[in-house]
């Protein structure tokens, strides 16, 4: 369990008022709450972030939600009626960020836009994280991650010669953009110690997918030529991939301008023939031929275990790992030494290992706050730390549901409602 006094952060101080749900924002948020932001959940009634309801379960919580909203704070308030807008405007006044994912225009629709928001607060930073931006023909289109994954070209590249669109095993369209918001948003924090004022930030996340195949868009407008999927190897230098070997797989990659590389690796796997090969001299050659090369260095590496490999190539410098699954990752020696992996206690009586924060600072020190919040744990404790509000104001709220907190898990109530129609005998 990681201690909550442990880490105060480099962004110790720093408020944010997070209404960011399921995973692009909420991955962005987890990122200042990691680096010490106190970050609040503003969640809707009833259920609030729609994440909290997926699986897989442990109990009543969701181990989606839980690992990207580790150490947030949440309160509930309802944004559509008037007392409710107006109690999240005085909280703006105490916030340095605002947070949002929503299609673009919904906040502007509720009164809440950047422009009414920064007239509250000059200094506040406003990050708006969309499937395609404010401008342009697609704004006002919703967006998922496989969406922009499609759209961006990623899947067009990924997988087998020949074989379908692969998509990536991981949700990186939400991710990658949940890392530009939060490298944004510090950016326009430094930008605010010398003006004073804060800004807007417009994330797309289609955006984002172009910027990260940045190779892919450079090769294509250098060369005329469609790039493809290609396996696990790369475009660009020969060998690079992942090989079969007698037990598993190895993951090789010869680096540039590194003096007798080549060399030293063909005369480890036993094929020093292919030093003096003019068709494998140089890397681009060997990219070249890679159709003729590829299936000698694939039964050279079948004749040996992984583990064997992994040794031998390692004597001679050459980079090269194993490729793991999930469950051999989390037990790699060098995973546990970084402490990448760390068990999450939950006031409920169960733990979930979860990664931590790979931003490693010597000084000031980031780490996982603590266990996610409930829906609207925290409802009271803001609004009479930030707002000023009495007991009996706060009583007043609630009495009229324009706050709530904390509510039960939304989780149960799911199940709650697949039990009655698996007792009815109905269709879920």
């Amino acid at each position: 369990m990681t201690n909550p006094d442990q880490y105060r952060g480099p962004l110790a101080g720093l408020t944010v008022l997070d209404l960011t749900w399921v995973l692009s924002g909420p991955f962005a948020s987890m990122v200042l709450t990691d680096l010490g932001a106190e970050v609040i959940k503003v969640e809707r009634p009833p259920f609030g972030d729609v994440a909290r309801t997926t699986g897989p379960y442990i109990g009543d919580w969701s181990s989606y939600f839980f690992s990207i909203n580790r150490g947030k704070k949440s309160m509930v308030i309802d944004l559509k009626k008037p007392e409710g807008r107006e109690l999240f405007l005085s909280l703006i006044e105490k916030a340095d960020v605002v947070m949002e994912n929503y299609t673009p225009g919904t906040m502007d629709k509720l009164g809440l836009g950047y422009d009414t928001l920064s007239n509250r607060n000059p200094r506040l930073i406003y990050a708006a994280t969309s499937g395609f931006g404010r401008t342009g023909p697609d704004r006002d289109r919703p967006a998922l991650d496989i969406i922009v994954q499609g759209m961006g070209g990623i899947m067009s590249i990924t997988g087998e010669p020949g074989g379908p669109p692969v998509r990536p095993g991981i949700s990186q369209g939400d991710i990658t953009a949940g890392l530009y918001t939060a490298i944004g948003i510090l950016a326009a924090l430094h930008e605010r110690e010398r003006s004073g004022k804060g800004q807007m930030l417009d994330i797309s996340m289609l955006d984002c997918q172009i910027a990260i195949l940045e190779n892919a868009f450079a090769r294509y407008f250098a060369t005329g030529e469609v790039p493809k999927p290609i396996g696990t190897r790369h475009p660009l230098a020969t060998p690079f991939q992942a090989f079969l070997t007698k037990d598993g797989w190895i993951v090789v990659a010869l680096s540039w301008g590194v003096e007798n590389q080549w060399e030293l690796f063909c005369a480890t796997i036993g094929r020093p023939d292919l030093i003096d090969d003019p068709r494998f001299d140089t890397p681009g050659l060997r990219t070249k031929h890679h159709g003729e090369l590829e299936p000698v260095l694939n039964d050279a590496l079948r004749q040996k275990t992984t583990r064997e490999w992994l040794r031998e190539l390692d004597g001679i410098g050459l980079p090269c790992g194993p490729l793991n699954d999930i469950p051999s990752a989390a037990e790699h020696p060098q995973v546990k030494a970084r402490e990448m992996l760390v068990d999450v206690e939950h006031p409920d009586g169960f733990s979930l290992r979860i990664a931590d924060t790979p931003v490693k600072l010597g000084r000031t020190p980031g780490g996982i706050k603590g266990p996610p919040p409930a829906l609207g744990e925290h409802t009271d404790e803001v609004l009479s730390r930030l707002s000023g509000l009495s007991a009996e104001e706060i009583a007043s709220l609630r009495q009229a549901e324009v706050i709530s907190g904390p509510l039960p898990s939304p989780v149960r109530r799911i199940q709650e409602h697949e039990a009655k129609l698996s007792s009815s005998g109905k269709p879920g």
